[in-house]
């Protein structure tokens, strides 16, 4: 079973950007332990991480052709905006799981919004970097 891993916006800058909300954890460390768990669960991960919208898009909709079985995406900011995304992960046909590291619920009111969950299995959301295995965990026993 092989999973793709997107991260959008910003997420790069995990470890540096408001540690108060996000952690320490850099993204490259939450990829790693996603990649691990996979492993142990008997899945594969692939992990992916793009400031651009076109380019999440265009990676979404090769996803097929690239032999993936699910999607695992914290959007980031492009959550709230982004049509275009949610129309890239509907038109896969393909399980995915939306994260968010904080409770986007209890943010501000731009951030309550989530145009991609509609067309996501599931959302997993305020669990800091435990959110990406969390999500990961469901996704597996879902494809399974």
């Amino acid at each position: 079973m092989k999973i793709l891993l997107i991260n959008g916006a910003n997420l790069n800058m995990l470890g540096e950007r408001e540690p108060e909300k996000y952690g320490r954890t850099t993204l490259k460390d939450i990829e790693n332990n996603v990649i691990l768990r996979a492993k142990e669960l008997g899945a594969e991960v692939e992990a992916w991480q793009s400031n651009h919208e076109g380019d999440i898009v265009d990676k979404i909709q090769a996803m097929k052709k690239e032999g993936f079985d699910g999607l695992l995406i914290n959007a980031g900011g492009y959550t709230h905006t982004s049509v275009v995304i949610r129309d890239a992960i509907a038109s896969t046909g393909l399980p995915a799981v939306e994260i968010h590291m904080t409770n986007i619920h209890a943010r501000e009111e731009f951030r309550h919004t989530s145009l991609i969950s509609g067309v996501c299995i599931a959302q997993v959301v305020g669990f800091k970097e435990l959110s990406y295995t969390l999500a990961l965990e469901g996704l597996v026993n879902y494809l399974k």
